[in-house]
């Protein structure tokens, strides 16, 4: 099966569901506030937590675009919600301090590059980026694996951008997004993971998820999602256009809980397992006497019937099988018929 590996972590199929709480900028620029969302995580029992790094010199040129879940340009938010580099390194020493695995989505090459003077295991792209091959290609040269998300974007320009990681040999996974804050439930789109295993065959595949709740994302991993990530926030009534979309400490906990549980329940055929037998033992029906029968006579359905425990010689599926036949003994009531039991007619 397809895999990566973040520091000693294996994320694929074949592994439990590597889920990323996505604080980004819901901190809203304030390090003690980021520092809270990364102890809820830690508490929730998250093993990674992701933020975002905004040089916004470097990102965009001053404007008044107004994204669709915000009231102010996209200048004006990041500005005010940016990090420091000074405190990302401290985020990022106290994240790996927990035990944690700490990320950082780049927004530009300035970005990409104090990332990588952190020394982070690997790169989020977001979808925003996913068409961004000059910015990819900048990345991929760091060599590190890359988790790429895909919303606004088809298959033929993920295309190009995977052709960018298999040309310098980078680990990668590819993410279903939607890019709708938040994503109503028909928009999801659940089958495109689908579309994603069969054109990139070699990716593992998760669900970057900006719908209400964890449903879309437990409904991702039978189709194959290995990597979960939903935005996170200790409380959804603190400022900032992602918070109320975002889930709260006992939502992600939650979140852990069930994929490793579903993860657990993937797989196997239809078949009698051996653990079955206690259950077998009292649940199946056998032949049972329901009348005295005498030596010689007959089996019917006067006498005879298919009753618990199925501890019994002659299981249901066989009833037919005795009935017609003759007694070779007296029987009592409520006795499970034996082979030894039953003559010719």
């Amino acid at each position: 099966m397809n895999e990566i590996k973040i520091n000693n972590r294996l994320i694929g199929e074949a592994h439990k569901p590597f889920v990323i709480a996505e604080i980004g900028i819901n901190h809203e620029g304030n390090f003690d506030l980021a520092i809270k969302m990364v102890n809820d995580a830690h508490k929730a029992g998250c093993e990674c937590v992701k933020f975002q790094t905004h040089i916004i010199e470097d990102e965009m040129i001053p404007n008044e675009v107004v994204p669709g879940n915000a009231s102010e340009s996209i200048w004006e938010i990041m500005k005010r919600c940016r990090l420091t580099e000074e405190e990302e390194i401290k985020i990022k020493e106290y994240v790996v301090s927990l035990g944690m695995i700490f990320l950082s989505t780049p927004f530009s090459r300035a970005a990409a590059d104090r990332l990588q003077k952190l020394g982070v295991p690997a790169y989020k792209i977001g979808s925003g980026e996913c068409n961004n091959y000059p910015l990819i290609e900048h990345i991929a040269k760091f060599g590190k694996p890359v988790i790429l998300s895909t919303g606004m974007n088809d298959i033929n320009s993920i295309q190009l951008s995977v052709d960018i990681l298999r040309k310098y040999k980078v680990p990668y996974a590819l993410m279903h997004c939607t890019s709708m804050y938040p994503t109503p439930y028909n928009k999801v789109r659940l089958g495109a993971l689908n579309e994603l295993k069969e054109n990139f065959p070699e990716a593992v595949l998760g669900l970057s998820d900006h719908s209400l709740g964890i449903y879309t994302c437990l409904g991702a991993i039978p189709l194959g999602a290995s990597i979960l990530e939903k935005h996170f926030t200790s409380d959804r009534k603190l400022p900032g256009p992602d918070n109320p979309i975002s889930i709260e400490p006992d939502e992600l906990r939650e979140l852990i809980i069930g994929s490793e549980a579903i993860h657990k329940a993937l797989g196997g055929t239809k078949e009698i397992l051996k653990e079955e037998q206690p259950t077998i033992d009292f649940a199946y029906s056998c032949v049972v006497s329901i009348k005295e029968i005498k030596k010689g006579e007959q089996f019917s359905y006067e006498n005879i019937w298919v009753k618990r425990p199925g501890t019994g010689e002659i299981k249901a599926v066989d009833f037919d099988n005795v009935i017609g036949k003759k007694a070779k003994r007296d029987i009592e009531v409520n006795q499970q018929i034996k082979w030894e039991d039953v003559g010719r007619y």
